[in-house]
């Protein structure tokens, strides 16, 4: 049976690994230090590595790992050493018989990309799974590098129309930050401070506050709900343009970026 563990790095990064028990997958190994401990622990091969974007602390394992021998994919539009395989949109390959479907998911950086297991890890693991890098956080996104904003208020739409059970494997433990920034914006949501409460016990217990899920990020994610009315209201006093949606993902973001 197939195991989904976040594999703590650097201060608050997580390297996603996947494993069957005898292979493994990991994705943005920013630090190898973790995998290689995980892979030993395990008694496990490494066989392939995912990269959502170029960013130090998302490929900084590259090299170390690479006497593995483990086929390392990434973004085709980013500058990364080592890839062996570059994707855009829509490309598909599989790990284990399990299909992975590539999204561009660009903002954070201009090449950004998401990795999309539709079927889940197969056998009665049937929620779909995305790695989605630093485009979004549980209760927040991420910020605007090479991208701009257009382009992640899209990527994070596009998120937000996965399936609901879809679960989503950010790369950092940034929730209850987010969730502080969430309730300066909407102030009255019960589901948000149901979910602080929780993701403060977790925390509190030494364990990730992920993957979350699209549902739950439709309920408390600022920057999935720039068309509710408390979230437009909070946009408009503190600078949106006017009440569009992306008038409002621009506003959230950078008061997001002084908060």
């Amino acid at each position: 049976m197939k195991q989904l563990i976040a594999l703590p790095a650097f201060s608050d990064n997580y390297v996603w690994m996947m494993h069957d028990g005898r292979e493994a997958l990991v994705v943005d190994p920013g630090e190898a230090a973790p995998v290689e401990q995980a892979l030993r622990d395990r008694n496990l091969r490494l066989t392939t590595i995912l990269v959502t974007h170029h960013h130090g602390d998302h490929v900084g394992g590259l090299g170390a790992l690479r006497h593995h021998g483990a086929t390392v994919h990434g973004p085709a539009g980013e500058a990364i050493d080592g890839l062996d395989v570059r994707h855009t949109e829509r490309d598909t390959f599989s790990w284990q018989n399990m299909p992975i479907t590539v999204m561009d998911t660009p903002g954070h950086t201009r090449g950004h990309i998401t990795y999309l297991l539709t079927g889940g890890m197969g056998g009665d693991d049937i929620d779909p799974i995305a790695f989605v890098g630093d485009t979004l956080f549980s209760g927040g996104c991420g910020r605007v590098f090479d991208g701009t904003m257009a382009q992640l208020h899209d990527s994070l739409t596009r998120l937000a129309a996965l399936p609901e059970s879809t679960r989503l494997c950010a790369a950092h433990e940034y929730t209850l930050g987010n969730l502080r920034f969430a309730q300066a914006v909407e102030p009255d949501n019960p589901d948000l401070a149901a979910y602080v409460a929780h993701c403060s016990k977790r925390r509190a217990q030494g364990q990730p506050t992920l993957p979350t899920t699209v549902a739950l990020e439709r309920r408390v994610n600022p920057f999935l709900r720039c068309r509710v009315g408390a979230v437009v209201t909070s946009a408009l006093a503190h600078g949106a343009h006017d009440d569009q949606p992306l008038s409002v993902f621009r506003a959230l973001r950078e008061w997001k970026n002084t908060f």
